[in-house]
């Protein structure tokens, strides 16, 4: 399940690019090269912060795909995890050459975290994703240490239906990723290995290990 195709640039910054490279080409028609020199280079950076390539999603059902480029930074196993519980914590250190948006790291339906605080008290983060596969699994996505102050920007919706590797928010430079397994999980990645969007397997989800048994 891809999802909708989507340009190479993010959507989110076509009007940007297009403003730089009109303010390039207006410039150096005026015969202001310096200013049309600073403009492209400005169409070029910004090609660079808002890049979103085509990646090929591997062939595991309910593995966990990286949702960002970058480097694991942090591997541990928490005892009150997003959504309460032992669960395996994974954090990402975003890479500023990455892609521009996230993926989902498993496909499955969005559910409310709001909704979750709501029925047991818990303290769940607004800038966080819950994705719940077919067979119960909970897998949250949140985010932390933006540039700017400018959060990350969701574009999936509460009961939407995400493929894996699909793309599903705008990171808008956002620092970190902070990934919640489920305490069962088999983690296949270490700490500053590096790991591409949509790609490289973080690990793969125990529902999907009971039915290899069962098997």
């Amino acid at each position: 399940m891809q999802g909708r195709r989507y340009p190479f640039i993010a959507r989110e910054g076509l009007l940007l690019i297009a403003a730089a490279v009109l303010l390039a080409a207006w410039f150096g028609y005026s015969g202001d090269y310096p200013l049309s020199l600073a403009a492209a280079m400005a169409a070029v950076l910004l090609y660079f912060v808002f890049r979103d390539p085509e990646r090929r999603v591997p062939a595991s059902a309910l593995g966990v795909v990286s949702p960002v480029d970058g480097i694991v930074t942090e591997l541990e196993t928490v005892d009150s995890g997003a959504l309460q519980g032992d669960a395996h914590r994974l954090v990402i250190r975003v890479s500023v050459f990455g892609t521009y948006t996230a993926r989902s790291p498993v496909e499955g339906t969005v559910r409310s975290l709001a909704s979750a605080a709501a029925e047991d008290g818990g303290d769940y983060a607004t800038n966080a994703l819950w994705v719940q596969t077919d067979e119960g699994d909970d897998v949250v996505m949140g985010f932390r240490r933006f540039l700017l102050g400018l959060p990350p920007k969701s574009f999936a919706r509460y009961g939407e239906r995400l493929g894996q590797g699909q793309r599903c928010a705008y990171l808008r430079l956002a620092g970190h990723v902070v990934l919640h397994l489920p305490i069962g999980s088999r983690v296949s990645v270490r700490v500053r290995q590096r790991v591409k969007a949509g790609s490289d397997l973080l690990a793969t989800l125990p529902s999907h290990q009971r039915q290899l048994g069962d098997g």
